[in-house]
């Protein structure tokens, strides 16, 4: 265990000890001798000013009335949790068509600093971190970024939008309320202040966003929850109905494991089948993602959902016809 890592530990030791620390578990902990021990806590006492108490008989502790108080200057974390870290930043720094690239660098390059301080000068594969994106859309970089700080600082938002439904664009006045990352693109979860109701949209189609001095009208999270998240996928509303989808035994050893939404049912049938349970407002991305499946799944109830695969399925299958 390396210094840095040692006087992170030391100091998690003692913030989370209600009594003192007695040496020998300091030194079991740390995987160091006892001069080491003392070493580190004179470190963490006269350099970094920590409220240590206590010597190597009695064991050592933080003052209690301090130790609330006190938390180690900077970023001070062990290799794990950077490396953690740097994956996730990479995770991030690759979505969005590089749209948050330049936000993170100065963050990449702190934590490339502390890593490679621990390391003494090691030079991180980060060729290893491979994130593959999918269907993803381009992004138009100053209006996510004039969205993102609409969201953040709690102010209304004016922007052009052209709805890809309608094939038309509209001039919309909103109070934001949340920014959503899902399937690899990103959309505005805003209160519409002309249609007072709210409203998704998908922040690629958002043009000449402008930030307004008005501040946001801001919503329950009761009520974006429900709005929001309580029907499948990224349509609004309160559900409809509820889904059953019947997967096969195959299919299952995937299904079984997946999370399709918070308040799913899932059972596995006595012929190893997988019988799921959903509820939805808009049955158009739940069907998309049920036919995904092919043969391998299948619609019981509602009947009207499973006319509506019947269909599509139908519709499909006429293009293949000679």
């Amino acid at each position: 265990m390396a210094r840095y890592e040692r006087i992170t530990a030391l100091h998690r030791i003692l913030k989370g000890s209600r009594t003192a620390v007695p040496m020998s578990r300091l030194m079991d902990e740390l995987d160091c001798s006892r001069a080491t021990v003392y070493r580190l806590i004179a470190f963490l006492r006269d350099v970094l000013m920590a409220p240590v108490v206590g010597d190597a008989d009695a064991g050592f502790r933080y003052d209690p009335q301090e130790s609330e108080r006190f938390e180690l200057p900077g970023v001070w974390l062990n290799s794990g949790e950077l490396h953690a870290l740097l994956a996730v930043q990479q995770l991030l720094s690759r979505t969005g068509s590089g749209v948050l690239a330049e936000a993170m660098a100065p963050l990449q390059q702190r934590i490339e600093a502390l890593l490679s301080e621990q390391a003494g000068g090691k030079q991180w594969p980060l060729e290893r971190v491979r994130v593959i994106q999918h269907r993803i859309r381009k992004l138009d970089e100053a209006s996510f970024r004039t969205v993102a700080t609409a969201v953040l600082e709690r102010k209304q938002l004016s922007f052009e939008y052209h709805a890809r439904t309608t094939n038309q664009s509209t001039r919309r006045q909103v109070s934001p309320q949340r920014i959503t990352h899902y399937r690899d693109n990103w959309y505005l979860d805003a209160w519409d202040h002309d249609r007072e109701a709210l409203r998704s949209f998908s922040v690629d189609r958002i043009r000449n966003a402008r930030l307004d001095n008005a501040l946001a009208k801001d919503l329950p999270n009761e009520d974006l929850n429900s709005h929001l998240a309580s029907s499948y996928g990224i349509f609004a509303g309160e559900p409809k109905n509820w889904a059953t989808i019947i997967f096969s035994a195959k299919a299952a050893r995937w299904v079984a494991d997946e999370h399709w939404h918070s308040r799913q049912q899932g059972r596995f049938l006595a012929d190893g089948r997988y019988e799921l349970k959903l509820p939805y407002s808009n049955g158009r991305e739940l069907l998309m993602d049920v036919l995904h499946y092919g043969a391998d799944a299948v619609i019981t109830e509602p009947l009207s959902l499973r006319e509506q695969a019947r269909t599509l399925l139908e519709l499909a299958r006429s293009n293949y016809q000679v």
